[in-house]
């Protein structure tokens, strides 16, 4: 295959999330790679945890909210113009304490930072399908699992997320965005993280909702990519009492698909 040239026009992907993004990391890229008829520059703000409006921690590992990241400097220093763009994995600040409005009004600014450089824009819905059915039992599982000091209740987090979801609706409507619904049967155990093979989907949805033309064949990620990927860092993260500074792009993978990570 002849190499692709890195002065030739290129299409900007912007994705924000957490940990939905995270693991999909490989899938998306192979997507975007295989449908996009330009080389790919990817931007993306992500990571296990994640959130829109505040600092987040994963036991040692800190990052700061997507909105205090480099990403929005990288953009404006890039002049990266009209990008295609992705909001998701939204939600979770409610685990962390925060109300429906302050949820809404961080997402509702990436949002806006995005549609004002011309992005064509696509924001997923919460998947409230899969959350409508956790239980108290699972629900206390799971929340001793991954957010022990969480205070909702599941009621009371319940109607939080269709709150949020709402207000999701409400700003895809305002900025002209695709709001993309998720399916029940793309989550797992613990409804809030995509079945694997279902993370396609989702990458799939998001570049039907920018215009991108079909692929020949499902795309796939190589386990090269898979252990590459897995191995970047964001440009800034804290572990334990030391903050680490990782230059970005973080990596050039097949294709000239450049990769930066916030």
């Amino acid at each position: 295959m002849a190499a692709v040239e890195l002065t030739a026009p290129r299409t900007q992907v912007v994705v924000l999330g957490a940990s939905n993004v995270a693991r999909g990391l490989a899938r998306l890229a192979a997507t975007v790679r295989a449908r996009s008829p330009a080389p790919i520059d990817l931007f993306v703000a992500a990571g296990h945890g994640r959130a829109y409006g505040v600092s987040s921690r994963v036991w040692a590992r800190r990052l700061p909210s997507i909105l205090a990241s480099g990403l929005w400097r990288s953009l404006d220093r890039g002049q990266v113009e009209k990008p295609l763009a992705l909001l998701t994995d939204v939600g979770n600040e409610l685990l962390y304490g925060l109300g429906v409005a302050a949820v809404a009004g961080a997402v509702g600014e990436a949002a806006r930072r995005l549609a004002d450089r011309g992005a064509r824009l696509a924001i997923t819905g919460l998947p409230l399908e899969s959350i409508s059915g956790v239980g108290s039992v699972r629900y206390g599982l799971l929340r001793s699992l991954y957010v022990p000091g969480c205070p909702l209740a599941l009621d009371a987090l319940k109607e939080a997320a269709r709150w949020v979801d709402d207000e999701l609706r409400s700003l895809a409507a305002t900025l002209d965005a695709t709001y993309i619904e998720q399916r029940g049967e793309w989550y797992g155990f613990d409804a809030i993280h995509l079945k694997r093979p279902r993370l396609d989907d989702l990458w799939g949805s998001a570049s039907d909702a920018w215009g991108l033309p079909a692929a020949p064949r499902r795309p796939r990620a190589s386990l090269t990519e898979w252990a590459r990927l897995g191995s970047r860092a964001a440009e800034v993260r804290g572990l334990g009492r030391a903050k680490f500074y990782t230059p970005q792009p973080t990596a050039l993978l097949r294709g000239a698909l450049r990769l930066w990570l916030y």
